[in-house]
């Protein structure tokens, strides 16, 4: 009997390539809370992969999960579905990432929290992982995460970081994606799982346990000639040539008679399917790819409750629940895609002006809400809400998105947009893009004379801002804030003035004066919110360089309660700041913690936070002594902010670079970095001179040895003295300690009283450890450091007290502290510093005795030894003897504690 399989048999029947069941946060996925259906593997190909997903999932302790990386239409998606769906007892909560929707900061997570959660990215990246960690055990999946905004992508990258959650994640091949998706698998986050077409012999099989009989031979190789073994090609193909009836079965061997889209373009067989579709479902169908997700109401309004229904029916959309409201998503990504593309110009913007319409008519939500709505409203076929524009602008400003700022700050201008608001905003998006004629030429049409006292403000901050960190020159600037000061009366704007000159007090390295300015403005609970940014930006920096980081954390708490009224990159001085109290206080774990927070959100594009983030995060990996990842970032940082536009942000990361490079040898790249920041260095950014300074002992101790290093750090230590910046007066005196200087521990122990934390005390201890030279007090100071994870400062101890041990005759002690160090510096990726060249050959063996050590240092008995070199026992035991007698040890095992080297990534 002949007959045509039921069309909707292999929309749901086909192994690798069914139609999921009903999903949440996902246009094709798995439900939010999923339980076990104990799914097998996949009976077609894939048994490989799966596995490998599936182990990512659930044995594996070196990975958080798994991304699956292939062509559009492989199968990852439901290849990702299934290895999730095998696993019992834990809930699953899907993210789609839409081409639609890139374009909007936090667009595919910000569903995850209510509204009130949504003040900056850095809240939000907290708030949206507390809101998955809190679900208990879960899997979050991801598709199409090529797609998603940089700050969704920063959010699974922390996600994977942490492992708090399991993640299985779909990137197509070949499209760019944001550099925190790619690090996914790069840095080995998650298992990498490739997925190709399937062979011939694989498409066959598959086709055949659908369709539930033997394909002809012929028409087999119509069908693989068609797809290319492309999982979705085959997942259409059968789908069509059923419902079309082309594809048929007569007596027991299924035929294909007839065209049935088969053709090698997924595009044409979606257009084919999608053509024949009732017209009311294909408008409800270009609607939504215009616009994707898409409020159901809305949707319903605009295309019919009958499209919205049939439409889901048919597989072609899905209805899921994105907490606030129910949303339309595409069964799949390419059905948008494909659909986008056969509207033309006109009827595009025709629909896209019905979906305006309609959404002003619905509750439109902040943030994610907005910014799509000026998207559409830009490309829609009515007049454009100035408005809209405007208030999007500021949106995507506040998220750190200038780039989008800019447009939408542009197109408020274009569209008529009257008045300051628009052109500052414009001008800011410029200022942070580090554009600064620019910025000159879209403010030089407003005259201060014909400014209100608030336009006033905000055409001055933002013009100050831009002679002083961008211009490099601050005449103009002052000129400005004091014009400023002497026209502007009301109290609230008059708080952002002086808070914008704690600032400047901050640059010109009058740290007191900042500071009285900027509290004054912080005490008062009612100041607004951009001036508590500016006032956190001077007091944050210079209280953690007075020493008061213990008073830094209630401002920075106070500059985050602030969220989006504010710039977002107007948060990172301020956040460099609370990195460095945490630092010079010693709580450098929390300090790593804040600075990759920064790090996370900034995007590559956004160049200018880029390398400030970078920045943050180098200066802590410097001061815990991990260089060669300190180096990376760092020498990114200063590529980033090359430009003489942005000179003034690239002062800290060229003075840990130089530091970093001299730490490890490289005294012809420390002293060019220096060259470099000293080149740009003005009166106006006074504030770097003592750390640059710093660095330029180091450089001095690594190329001319430790009297030039302790003349020049003694300089160091005057000038902060002089200014104020006692933290780091301190780590220019306990340089000078390392570097040998015996005269430094009485003012370091006078530091103690006046900078906050655990670290200078442990400075003045060191110090007198090495005035005194007391062997047993410079070993403690070395394990007090390693236990702090200030690893380059602990090597350095262990190395001088190896040295003073060895002077009292201990050189078993000796031997232990120089092993100590060397593990240290190892740890701190080959540190060559004055104290650790003094202990370089600390284990006088020979080649022989040393490669015995080390064998007995694994564990190996002598007769091990003795088979794994060819030598007779007897000969191992004389090596053995000797090394000990070298180094004054009367054990074996004490031998291997010398020699014993860190484990692999230590």
């Amino acid at each position: 009997m002949d007959r045509p399989l039921s069309a909707a048999d292999p929309l749901r029947a086909m192994p690798g390539i069914a139609s999921p069941v009903a999903t949440r946060h996902s246009s094709s996925g798995a439900d939010a809370n999923i339980h076990a259906v104990g799914a097998p593997a996949p009976r077609v190909g894939r048994r490989q992969e799966f596995a490998a997903v599936r182990e990512a999932l659930t044995t594996s302790d070196e990975v958080a999960g798994a991304v699956l990386i292939g062509d559009a239409g492989v199968g990852k998606t439901t290849l990702a579905r299934m290895a999730v769906n095998s696993l019992e007892g834990i809930k699953v909560q899907w993210v789609a990432a839409t081409e639609s929707a890139r374009a909007v900061p936090l667009g595919a997570f910000a569903d995850l929290i209510v509204p009130s959660a949504l003040r900056d990215p850095v809240t939000f990246l907290s708030a949206a992982r507390n809101s998955l960690v809190s679900q208990g055990p879960i899997v979050l999946g991801v598709d199409d995460a090529h797609l998603l905004d940089q700050l969704s992508a920063t959010l699974l990258h922390r996600i994977a970081i942490d492992r708090s959650v399991r993640i299985v994640v779909t990137v197509r091949s070949g499209e760019p994606a944001p550099d925190t998706i790619t690090a996914l698998w790069k840095d080995r986050y998650l298992t990498r799982v490739e997925l190709g077409p399937f062979t011939k012999a694989e498409s066959i099989e598959l086709v055949e346990s659908v369709i539930g009989g033997k394909l002809e031979g012929l028409s087999a190789d119509l069908i693989w000639e068609a797809s290319g073994g492309n999982a979705l090609y085959l997942h259409h193909l059968i789908a069509d040539a059923v419902e079309s009836g082309v594809l048929r079965r007569t007596r027991n061997v299924w035929q294909l008679r007839g065209h049935a889209g088969v053709t090698s373009e997924l595009a044409d067989l979606l257009n084919a399917r999608i053509g024949v579709l009732p017209k009311h479902i294909q408008r409800a169908l270009r609607l939504l790819s215009l616009c994707e997700p898409m409020d159901i109401v809305v949707l319903a309004s605009l295309a019919g409750d009958d499209a919205v229904e049939e439409s889901e029916a048919r597989g072609l959309i899905r209805v899921v629940d994105d907490g606030a409201q129910l949303n339309a998503r595409f069964e799949h990504p390419l059905f948008g895609e494909v659909t986008r593309q056969t509207l033309g110009v006109a009827a595009a913007r025709r629909l896209r002006g019905e979906i305006v319409t309609a959404m002003h008519g619905a509750r439109v939500r902040p943030g994610a809400d907005t910014l799509r709505l000026a998207e559409l409203a830009l490309g829609a076929d009515q007049p454009v809400d100035t408005a809209l524009l405007v208030n999007a602008a500021h949106t995507a400003i506040a998220l750190s998105d200038v780039a989008l700022g800019e447009r939408f700050a542009r197109a408020a201008i274009d569209h008529g947009a009257v008045g300051l608001a628009a052109v500052d905003l414009l001008a800011r998006a410029l200022l942070w893009q580090g554009r600064a004629d620019e910025v000159e030429t879209t403010l030089a049409a407003f005259s201060s004379d014909q400014l209100t006292e608030a336009e006033l403000v905000r055409w001055g901050a933002t013009r100050f801002s831009n002679f002083y960190f961008s211009v490099g020159d601050p005449t103009p600037g002052d000129e400005v804030l004091s014009l400023l000061k002497g026209r502007v009366q009301a109290k609230p704007l008059a708080s952002i003035v002086q808070a914008i000159s704690s600032t400047r007090e901050l640059n010109w390295n009058r740290l007191e004066e900042a500071v009285a300015l900027g509290l004054g403005v912080l005490d008062d609970p009612d100041a607004p919110a951009f001036a508590v940014a500016w006032a956190a930006f001077g007091t944050t920096r210079a209280l953690s360089l007075m020493g008061r980081g213990a008073e830094v954390e209630a401002i920075a708490d106070r500059l985050r309660a602030v969220g989006t009224r504010i710039d977002g990159l107007l948060r990172y001085p301020a956040a460099y700041g609370e990195v460095q109290a945490l630092a010079f206080t010693g709580r450098f774990a929390e300090a790593q913690d804040r600075a990759a927070e920064y790090v996370d959100f900034s995007s590559s594009g956004q160049y200018l936070a880029w390398g400030m983030a970078k920045t943050m995060h180098g200066f802590v990996e410097v001061a815990t002594g991990r260089f060669a990842s300190a180096i990376d970032k760092l020498e990114s940082a200063v590529a980033a902010l090359v430009s003489p536009s942005v000179a003034a942000w690239s002062f800290p990361a060229r003075t840990a670079l130089a530091e970093a490079y001299s730490a490890v040898g490289r005294i012809s790249d420390a002293r060019r970095t220096i060259e470099d920041a000293r080149k740009w260095l003005r009166p106006h950014l006074a504030l770097f001179d003592p750390q640059l300074r710093i660095a330029e002992a180091w450089t001095a101790a690594a190329d001319m040895g430790s009297r030039a290093g302790i003349e020049s750090a003694q300089v160091a230590a005057r000038v902060a003295a002089d200014s104020g910046q006692y933290a780091i007066e301190a780590e220019a005196l306990h340089a000078a300690a390392r570097f040998g200087d015996h005269t430094v521990a009485g003012r370091l122990a006078e530091l103690t009283s006046i900078v906050d934390g655990r670290l200078v005390p442990l400075y003045a201890c060191h110090a007198a450890a090495v005035a005194n030279g007391v062997a047993e007090d410079l070993e403690q100071c070395a394990r007090d450091f390693e236990e702090l994870d200030a690893a380059l400062s602990a090597a350095d101890a262990a190395a001088q007290a190896a040295t003073r041990y060895l002077q009292d005759g201990n050189r078993a002690r000796s031997a232990v502290l120089a092993a100590m160090a060397h593990r240290l510096a190892v740890a701190c990726g080959g540190a060559v510093t004055p104290a650790l060249r003094n202990t370089a050959e600390y284990l006088p063996l020979t080649s022989r005795e040393r490669e015995i050590a080390n064998l007995v240092a694994a564990g190996l008995s002598n007769v091990d030894i003795a088979e794994r070199l060819c030598l007779s026992a007897r000969t191992v035991e004389g090596h053995i003897y000797r090394a000990c007698t070298k180094l004054d040890l009367s054990r074996r095992d004490e031998l291997a504690a010398v020699v014993q080297r860190p484990p692999p990534g230590a």
